[in-house]
């Protein structure tokens, strides 16, 4: 379906997919591709096709790291599903044709402002036009919101509204909205309003419809209190795709108190919509048109300190949620945030992990706009605060995006501590997309830099991951040198968490050279200093490798204990991958003497594995065929 803004392609397709939704019993499948969004860059073919997979509940460390690879999984996950798929606001074809199903028995649906000439020819596309509301069904709009009486009662006023409104379905709900909230004020009334307004926008084509959209909003706009008028050009200015509340108290630098009833009046207005309880969101004409209206109306100044004041809301919060995510990470330092800030308060882990999944797109847009801005201070501090996160939830592409950003930001400051640490992560993100060249690259720049700077602490995470990486190309030898010497500039550092996981961490690689003893060694030196410092995760880890060395030491009671610490820890942190990996050791502790229990062991592992889509179910059903 193509037309132009406003139209209403969205609300119908959407429509149309509910009141067909029993004809695909395998469910239905929507993305907004963004392909005209005044605020952000259009979405990639690649970050699409993700966002499907997701959807089909892949995890992300198992999404491919080719856009091919990509589809190709997409497409197989399709295969013999009846299944609706919507993709929203496409720029072009190239956009959805990865996207689109290689088998028979899923409809798609696109919605687009071009005519996509090429899915027509190449892909058999079935190409449909909207066309304005006609009159009749423009009329009854108006009386479903309105009523017949008052809609019947001045047929002339109702017409012009229509007329005025260009028959715009998007126009005449914001004209409802307005006329539904004065009741006494007759139509003929707020026709003379708007016919004044339209007037006052001569400066377009008279036959333009797009100015008589804009002489509704500005209409609309013109009828709000000055708060909620200057709430709604601020709210213009956000880069993301809604905002939660103290996100928008931040922006306008005012109490959460006094926002909650301006968002009720935008809403009133149809200016402002609520997709979901406590978020907000604007249409892109509307948002737009608050863009155009803050730049008209607000000193550039002024639209700065707004936009500080977000970026300053999102950054605090992100901070505080990455802390208690994981509370031994290493910390930047923040410049206080601007007054007027209303960060979200995060009592506990599970908040912190809800705020973040809830805000992920935005914290991602508002890393784009703040490098774009040249706000490369949060643009790359921000980019900080989030690896944590998406690491935790593997949203690896999100990682490296996110971070070559900061590294671009981090070199327009000259700041060589924030590029090592954006090297650094540029390094995680490539290792998990199997880029291994790439990675080392990267931990060769971020150990020169920390080296220049006199980091010792830095140098030690480069060598640690520098060991990760040898360990997974099956040099332990050379991953066991470069973990000690990560654990030599811990201890410089004066940093017991890093050097209490870096002793797991060679423990571990004992274990693969077989020196199980020298294992036991390290690793119960880190559970000790693990425990002195309150790291459960890492404590985890440790319990895992103790009961790994006992058992192939024949200690099989020893390492059933040690098993068991590593379960509890594993279970009370929510850590689902962890339990399943301990609950495989368990069994392969348990089937020389209790062959059943074993298997009970491995079958729970594989009810976790399949859960998570994790490709280690394998590692299960082998034991389990057995």
């Amino acid at each position: 379906m193509y037309e132009n803004q406003g139209f209403g392609k969205t609300a119908l397709a959407v429509h149309w997919g509910h009141r067909v939704a029993h004809r695909f019993r395998d469910g239905q499948l929507y993305v907004n591709l963004r392909g005209f969004d005044p605020a952000r860059t259009p979405v990639s073919p690649a970050e699409a096709v993700r966002g499907l997979l997701e959807a089909f509940q892949v995890p992300p460390q198992r999404i491919p790291a080719t856009l091919d690879a990509q589809a190709a999984l997409y497409r197989s996950l399709l295969a013999g599903k009846q299944m609706l798929v919507v993709l929203d606001n496409a720029r072009d074809a190239e956009q959805v044709r990865p996207l689109l199903p290689g088998a028979p028995g899923c409809f798609v649906v696109v919605t687009s402002r071009n005519r996509l000439t090429g899915l027509v020819a190449a892909e058999a596309a079935y190409p449909m036009t909207l066309d304005l509301l006609p009159d009749v069904e423009a009329q009854e709009l108006l009386v479903r919101r309105l009523g017949r009486s008052r809609v019947d009662a001045e047929p002339q006023a109702a017409q012009e509204i229509i007329d005025r409104c260009a028959r715009l379905p998007l126009a005449l709900s914001v004209v409802a909205a307005r006329a539904a909230t004065y009741p006494a004020h007759s139509l003929a009334a707020l026709v003379d309003q708007l016919r004044d307004i339209r007037q006052s926008l001569d400066a377009l084509d008279s036959v333009d419809p797009a100015t008589d959209v804009r002489a509704v909003f500005s209409w609309s706009y013109h009828a709000l209190r000055p708060d909620a008028a200057r709430l709604f050009r601020l709210m213009g200015l956000h880069p993301g795709p809604d905002m939660a509340v103290p996100a928008v108290a931040s922006l306008a630098g005012a109490p959460i108190d006094r926002i909650r009833p301006l968002l009720a009046s935008l809403t009133r207005a149809n200016l402002v919509s609520e997709p979901t309880p406590g978020r907000y969101a604007l249409h892109d004409l509307l948002r737009t048109h608050a863009a155009e209206l803050a730049h008209q109306h607000d000193h550039e100044r002024l639209r700065h300190k707004a936009f500080r004041r977000l970026l300053d809301h999102y950054l605090h919060t992100a901070s505080a949620a990455a802390a208690l995510l994981y509370p031994h990470r290493d910390s930047v330092h923040l410049a206080p945030p601007q007054p007027g800030i209303e960060p979200v308060h995060l009592p506990d882990h599970q908040h912190a992990l809800a705020w973040l999944t809830n805000e992920h797109k935005t914290l991602l847009a508002a890393i784009e706009h703040a490098a774009e801005s040249g706000s490369d201070t949060h643009a790359w501090q921000l980019a900080w605060t989030m690896w944590t996160y998406l690491d935790l939830r593997g949203h690896w592409h999100d990682l490296g995006h996110t971070q070559t950003l900061a590294l671009a930001a981090a070199s327009r400051l000259d700041d060589r501590q924030a590029q090592a640490h954006a090297h650094r992560c540029l390094a995680r993100a490539h290792r998990h997309a199997g880029r291994l060249d790439d990675a080392q690259a990267h931990l060769k720049q971020a150990l020169d830099l920390f080296a220049e700077a006199g980091d010792h602490h830095g140098e030690g995470q480069v060598h640690y991951n520098i060991s990760i990486m040898h360990g997974l190309q099956g040099n332990q030898w050379q991953a066991l040198s470069h973990a000690r010497l990560a654990l030599k500039r811990f201890r410089t550092a004066g940093r017991p968490s890093m050097q209490a996981q870096t002793l797991n961490q060679i423990g571990f690689y004992h274990t693969q050279l077989g020196d199980f003893e020298q294992a036991l060694t390290h690793c119960r030196k880190a559970v000790a200093l693990l425990q002195r410092v309150g790291n459960r995760h890492g404590q985890a880890g440790v319990w895992l490798n103790l009961g790994y060395a006992h058992h192939h030491l024949g200690n099989h009671d020893q390492a059933a204990d040690c098993y068991r610490r590593a379960l509890d820890l594993y279970r009370d942190l929510g850590d689902r991958h962890g339990e399943a990996d301990t609950l495989i050791k368990v069994g392969d502790n348990q089937v020389a003497g209790d062959p059943e229990s074993a298997r009970h062991s491995w079958q729970q592992a594989l009810h976790i594995l399949d859960e998570l889509s994790h490709p280690d179910a394998a590692q299960a059903r082998i034991r389990l065929d057995r």
